[in-house]
């Protein structure tokens, strides 16, 4: 597998986990310095993102990908998912958004990690 597709892989683990609230993978899919910066402009790091997560701040309950589009430029990389996701949050009613996430990611290791995301509309 290139480093393109194994990137796509991730974006999918990510929403798997996601939507599983599976916490520790996600944690493993993340650097350390990870951060989000939601569609209202919020800013949070891993631990407090995961945080909302695991205590039904962000509820995430599909995401269907439209797109998923790479490119690696050394150890560097930038994503943009694009994808249909149904979700409630910060105590919301459940709605679809078609939600866009600008991922940078950087290889430790030999491993992609996702270093930080932007939320937008689509």
């Amino acid at each position: 597998m290139d480093d393109r597709e194994a990137i796509r892989e991730l974006y999918r683990e990510y929403w798997r986990y996601m939507i599983d609230k599976d916490v520790r993978n996600l944690k493993r899919l993340m650097a350390d310095d990870y951060v989000l910066m939601h569609m209202t402009g919020v800013q949070q790091s891993r631990e407090t993102f995961l945080s909302g997560l695991k205590d039904g701040t962000f509820n995430y309950y599909s995401a269907e990908h439209e797109s998923i589009e790479v490119t690696v430029n050394g150890d560097t990389a930038r994503m943009i998912g694009k994808s249909r996701v149904t979700a409630a949050v910060y105590g919301g009613r459940i709605s679809s958004w078609k939600l866009r996430g600008d991922f940078t990611l950087r290889k430790e290791n030999g491993a992609w990690l996702m270093t930080g995301s932007k939320a937008s509309a689509y």
